[in-house]
């Protein structure tokens, strides 16, 4: 499979909760992959997701088809202020077209546009194998490994990964 074609990231607009929201609650839910309540409210999730960031992306095919989102914030305040931090979240019926990727890269360009010399995960959940192989295909590294600091619902405490680029 092969990404869609046209794939387009742009800038959220209010008007794009709804499908985002969509997207989003499953995976909050699950519980598997994000280090947030597994009961979030979608005020809250909005808050996060929305409200926090310094940018929030979508990508979405020429239809006009959300199939992803991330956003895109400072990973620290102060003097950690140049490192950048995202999150990405992909519709389940676009998962394995290479919408992640995109965005991915899309994310990188846009920190440099804003500033950032770095990016930094603080959180990939070492079983998400498939996120961990596609960070490092994009330049990441892992930095360090935090033994059991994630609780996964079905698997108990697993593994999770700082991972790190220069921009």
């Amino acid at each position: 499979m092969s990404v869609p074609s046209p794939l387009g990231v742009r800038a959220y607009e209010a008007a794009d909760w709804p499908a985002v929201w969509t997207m989003l609650e499953p995976v909050f839910r699950a519980g598997e992959t994000y280090a947030v309540p597994r009961e979030i409210t979608e005020q809250d999730a909005h808050r996060i997701w929305v409200e926090l960031p310094r940018a929030v992306r979508v990508a979405e095919d020429e239809t006009g088809t959300l199939l992803g989102t991330y956003y895109l914030k400072a990973n620290q305040a102060g003097p950690g202020d140049h490192v950048a931090n995202c999150g990405y979240i992909v519709s389940p019926a676009a998962r394995g077209l290479g919408v992640a990727g995109t965005m991915c890269r899309h994310s990188l360009t846009l920190a440099r546009e804003l500033g950032f010399t770095a990016m930094q995960y603080n959180l990939v959940v070492a079983t998400n194998e498939v996120a961990v192989r596609l960070w490092q295909k994009h330049g990441f590294a892992i930095a360090g490994t935090l033994p059991g600091a994630f609780r996964h619902p079905k698997l108990g405490p697993v593994d999770a990964h700082v991972m790190y680029r220069s921009l």
